[in-house]
């Protein structure tokens, strides 16, 4: 029996971002509510985004060959946007439902098919239909016009691969190196060595019909002090459930994060210092917010990426027909590690957290948008 409750797909307060459609259905897409009217917005913002994440990329990434071209249904006049809610899909074009017939009754050992089956009854078996890593196009079609926002204020969101299964990153950049290295590289890690090594053990878990996880790591840049509440609202708190709500994340940390337990307080505290005019402090341990408000250092966050459930081999499950034990062989086309794709995801779900936070303190509103 099912469970009856309504699904929740929206993120957001004044900056709203709905997100619908399924691996497998006609479109997915997203409607962003409360973007000021006047911001230079084109189709060509958020096709770059979705470059970035879309599969069939690389020899790293699933074979499905989806170009996700963008369509803009609304929201945008001569250029601009008009302060209407801009709806925007991207269709379907290379599903094979028929690889998951086999499927029907059986649910996937580290997917969501048996919750999905429970709660709602009529389950979308198809590559998970909404369950799916596909429907964070709709993620990437907000972040790309939240980002395009805030580029009017500098603010910058960088994500990049710092492990992948046993191989860590062990060079440390700067942020603009960051930027630059990540682009040189199939697995977006900025430690050109490190990403070498993490490509050949995607390859090799990918010969094998197994998967790889990985840490993800995200850098929010030029963010102004203040934003966020001192209880419920927090920054961090708003940042780590938009984090925790994309699929295979299975944990967050910010700043220094569980490394924080092996300081005493003298060594994690970062000291305050002028410079100039300017407050900085000497660390960043506590990754840009104090208090559940930005502290105007770079925010970072970490988050753990578990590998791709879908893997080749027989696997044991149950049969929800017979109700007796079963095995299932999962075909089709997957990732073996999607954390190079994750890192689109992460930055397009920071941006339309930020975007919002921005919009409700003050920072950006709809007469200062053109200036």
């Amino acid at each position: 029996m099912g469970v009856n409750e309504v699904s929740s797909n929206s993120t957001g307060k004044i900056f709203k971002v709905t997100t619908f459609g399924s691996s497998h259905g006609t479109a997915l897409g997203a409607v962003i509510d409360g973007c000021p009217a006047g911001l230079e917005l084109t189709r060509e913002d958020i096709q770059k985004e979705l470059d970035k994440r879309r599969p069939g990329t690389s020899k790293i990434t699933t074979s499905r060959d989806e170009k996700d071209q963008v369509e803009i249904l609304s929201g945008i006049f001569e250029g601009k946007t008009d302060g209407t809610p801009i709806a925007a899909i991207v269709r379907n074009k290379d599903q094979i439902s028929k690889n998951y017939d086999n499927l029907i009754n059986k649910p996937r050992p580290g997917h969501g098919d048996l919750c999905w089956y429970e709660k709602y009854i009529n389950y979308d078996y198809r590559g998970g239909g909404r369950g799916s890593g596909r429907v964070t196009i709709g993620h990437v079609i907000g972040g790309a016009v939240a980002k395009k926002l805030l580029e009017r204020y500098s603010i910058t969101t960088t994500a990049h691969v710092t492990q992948i299964y046993n191989v860590k990153a062990e060079k440390r950049y700067t942020l603009d190196k960051i930027k630059e290295n990540i682009t040189k590289n199939n697995v977006r890690c900025a430690d050109l060595e490190a990403a070498r090594k993490m490509e050949e053990e995607i390859l090799k878990a990918k010969e094998d019909g197994d998967s790889l996880g990985g840490i993800v790591e995200v850098i929010i840049d030029n963010l102004p002090i203040g934003l966020g509440q001192p209880v419920f609202d927090k920054i961090d708190g708003s940042l780590a459930k938009v984090m925790m709500n994309i699929g295979a994340v299975k944990g967050v940390e910010v700043g220094l994060g569980f490394d924080c337990v092996t300081l005493k307080g003298s060594q994690m505290n970062d000291e305050f210092y002028m410079d100039d005019d300017k407050i900085q402090s000497r660390t960043n341990n506590a990754g840009g917010v104090l208090g559940g408000m930005t502290n105007s250092m770079p925010l970072v966050l970490r988050i753990a990426v578990k590998p791709t459930p879908s893997i080749s081999g027989i696997q044991n499950t149950i049969n929800l027909e017979s109700g007796c034990d079963d095995t299932i062989d999962i075909t089709g086309r997957h990732d073996p590690c999607i954390c190079p794709r994750v890192t689109t995801v992460a930055e397009s779900a920071c941006n339309m957290v930020i975007a919002d936070y921005m919009i409700r303190a003050g920072f950006i509103h709809p007469d200062n948008i053109n200036k």
